[in-house]
């Protein structure tokens, strides 16, 4: 409830002061998003991208004077469940989003160089086909490599738990990352428990040397967690504050 009267009451403030999307661009920063739509299963469990996991982080970087692109592993339009509410709805109406995540990059159209950070929100699909793209692997990697900042929300933190640095060695590897926990997939049925996934986010974090967080090692389960150039969150209420924290952090590196 906290969650929608802050949007409600954001969205006011935004109608009545809106945001100079035509400033100067200060960076550019890569969305990944998922094409998947369904889990595979007989009963088509949702894999869409979680909207509210794109598109306050989409007005918090627009806001902020960043450009915003995205990238699938096939390119072209990418889906989203959840209705557009308070800052999605507003962000879609009147700052381009939709129009952004119709004509997603292919892996082979972006030149990560240009980007000083990514983000990947939640959602299912992610686990399906980002996670084991290596082209998206590749570009994540590169990015890091170049000093820039890995970000995510939710299943999102699944999306970069395969990738390898250059000297072989996972990206998460030794870093606090907080992803969705095991213990909240397992009792919820929107993967029937967790059984439709390809694997668990903190499972497969831990697996790949990362000190994964849950609610049971974080006092607060809503908390943005930094360490080194990665950014990451358990649940969907931080996407955008996770957002706010990737910018902080590019701004203390003077934006790479």
């Amino acid at each position: 409830m906290k969650y929608f009267a802050f949007t409600a009451f954001y969205l006011l403030y935004l109608l009545l002061h809106p945001t100079d999307a035509g400033a100067d661009v200060r960076g550019k920063i890569l969305m990944i998003a998922s094409n998947q739509l369904d889990m595979g299963d007989a009963d088509k469990h949702d894999a869409r991208n979680n909207l509210w996991e794109y598109a306050p982080p989409y007005h918090i970087f627009i806001s902020h004077g960043f450009e915003v692109d995205f990238i699938s592993p096939s390119g072209g339009p990418v889906h989203f469940m959840m209705e557009p509410v308070g800052i999605s709805s507003y962000t879609i109406q009147y700052e381009g989003f939709m129009d952004k995540a119709s004509s997603s990059l292919k892996p082979a159209e972006v030149k990560p160089e240009e980007y000083l950070a990514i983000y990947i929100g939640g959602g299912y699909g992610t686990l399906f086909d980002v996670a084991n793209n290596r082209a998206l692997q590749s570009i994540m990697a590169a990015v890091y490599e170049a000093g820039g900042v890995i970000s995510s929300c939710g299943h999102g933190a699944g999306a970069f738990a395969n990738v390898r640095l250059t000297d072989g060695h996972y990206l998460v590897a030794g870093k606090r990352v907080a992803g969705f926990p095991n213990s909240t997939e397992r009792e919820k049925s929107w993967a029937n428990h967790g059984k439709l996934l390809p694997f668990l986010v903190e499972e497969k974090l831990h697996s790949n040397g990362a000190i994964a967080l849950n609610k049971e090692s974080v006092t607060d389960k809503h908390a943005v967690i930094i360490d080194q150039r990665i950014v990451s969150s358990m649940f969907l209420p931080s996407a955008a504050a996770v957002a706010k924290e990737t910018i902080k952090l590019l701004e203390k590196n003077s934006l790479r």
